[in-house]
């Protein structure tokens, strides 16, 4: 026999409130109730599909993304660390130019940066 759950019950599972729940119901973003209501005349779901499926939202669990997703996330942190590499290497190049007696708004510019940024970074 398949277990059923309500709203509440499903919000619990993954982790919102009811109304949240209902939303995502609302938009398709979660499965859709079961065709027969409890006796009281309430929605049903199926606990087995409401845990399997994908849930939305930024706070999603990442628990079935697969080695796609994880090979994925592992090329955007390796995108960070190099972005962290270059912004060190462009405050470098901007200490340089500030020695080197350069306007800092041609610097900035150059950079690819706001000339804010350049005043905050030259302030370090």
């Amino acid at each position: 026999m398949t277990q059923t759950w309500g709203s509440a019950e499903c919000a619990a599972a993954w982790g919102v409130k009811p109304a949240t729940w209902l939303g995502y119901v609302s938009r398709g973003q979660a499965p859709a109730p079961l065709p027969e209501p409890d006796a009281q005349g309430r929605k049903r779901w199926d606990a087995d599909e409401v845990r399997d499926y994908p849930r939305p939202g930024a706070g999603r669990s990442r628990a079935g993304a697969g080695a796609e997703a994880d090979a994925l996330l592992g090329q955007m942190r390796e995108v960070a660390e190099r972005l962290e590499e270059l912004r060190g290497r462009q405050q470098e190049l901007l200490t340089t130019g500030k020695q080197q007696g350069l306007e800092t708004s041609a610097m900035a510019k150059a950079l690819g940066i706001s000339r804010q940024t350049a005043y905050a970074w030259l302030k370090e």
